[in-house]
């Protein structure tokens, strides 16, 4: 067997035989692959299969000191298994995973028939037919599987979302805006209180590939059995992050944004639709000035669109805004 040299190539290529995926005098190719923030990923090609092999990093690759629990990919395996039999195509088949070395395999999928949602709106190819397919696929996987009541305890992964998402994200905020802590707080106490889904938890563009047959979701790595306008709220802020990129225009991300929610909408039975929009509403300003001054800021924007950001969402924290339909214009207005 010959493998790449990479960190950790052996004990994959060691796993990958283990498990029966490769035969134990395979030429094997093991690819270490950039990119990843909270993981280790390898590309591995036996000559025949491709797949891809992750392992959970203990602390994440961001400016400031994250640790995350690596346990973590048992959540993400689990997500994977079980959506893929609701919803078949909607992510990566599970190959193989061990909880001992929390080694994860997936099946490859060709980058040429699947690109990255965040690739695609960050050249300024908003899709209004990919937002809305987007948008369709959540509202699927969150219908499904409220009706499995199963999933509940399969998934009662509270420790794990407060340290990956409330944590980093709003008691971050409370920390530099300690004049904001109880709307911050009185947003994170409506979402944990909010149990009616299987939340994926990291639906974000980047997260996300425009496949032939639909979306593809991809790193599931903080799902949780809880409020699924968690999910809906942390898409729709980046699809509005991104309105203001230079070049961007506005106009076309808010009309995604609509175009997401009404395709998702269309799937909410297990509550209102105007409570979920309203919790929706909610999260959106927090989640908006969270990836400004959260623990893991956005990359692309410059300080006078932080500025603006931190501008329209603190008093939105204030006073809650008039649903999503309100809070879209008033974006739309601040813009122009």
């Amino acid at each position: 067997m010959t493998s790449t040299t990479a960190t950790g190539s052996a004990d994959v290529a060691g796993f990958l035989v283990s498990c029966g995926l490769v035969d134990a005098d395979a030429r094997l190719s093991v690819e270490p692959l950039t990119g990843g923030v909270s993981s280790d990923i390898w590309l591995v090609d036996d000559g025949v299969t491709k797949m891809v092999v992750k392992s959970p990093l203990a602390e994440l690759r961001v400016k400031d000191d994250w640790h995350a629990p690596v346990e973590r990919s048992r959540s993400e395996s689990d997500w994977l298994s079980a959506v893929a039999v609701l919803v078949p195509g909607s992510c990566p088949e599970v190959l193989a995973y061990d909880e001992g070395s929390h080694l994860l395999v997936l099946e490859y999928l060709d980058p040429a028939a699947h690109p990255l949602w965040k690739h695609e709106l960050m050249a300024g190819r908003v899709d209004l037919d990919a937002a809305t397919a987007v948008g369709d696929r959540l509202g699927e996987i969150h219908r499904l599987t409220s009706n499995q009541p199963g999933l509940a305890d399969r998934f009662a992964t509270d420790p794990l979302f407060i340290s990956l998402r409330i944590e980093p994200y709003f008691e971050r905020l409370v920390q530099r805006y300690p004049q904001l802590a109880d709307a911050i707080r009185a947003v994170v106490s409506r979402t944990l209180d909010s149990r009616f889904a299987l939340v994926h938890g990291d639906v974000s563009p980047k997260n996300i590939l425009l496949g032939p047959d639909g979306p593809v979701f991809l790193d599931a790595e903080t799902a949780w059995w809880g409020d699924p306008a968690f999910d809906v709220a942390f898409c729709l802020n980046h699809l509005l992050l991104k309105s203001l990129l230079p070049d961007h225009d506005v106009d076309i991300h808010v009309a995604a944004v609509d175009a997401f929610f009404s395709a998702y909408a269309a799937h909410v039975t297990w509550e209102e639709r105007s409570q979920l929009e309203a919790r929706v509403a909610g999260l959106l300003p927090a989640l908006l000035l969270a990836r400004i001054d959260g623990r893991s800021p956005v990359e692309y924007l410059d300080a006078p669109h932080r500025t603006f950001v931190r501008a329209f969402t603190v008093p939105r924290l204030v006073e809650s805004p008039p649903g999503l339909s309100g809070l879209l214009r008033d974006w739309k207005a601040a813009l122009a």
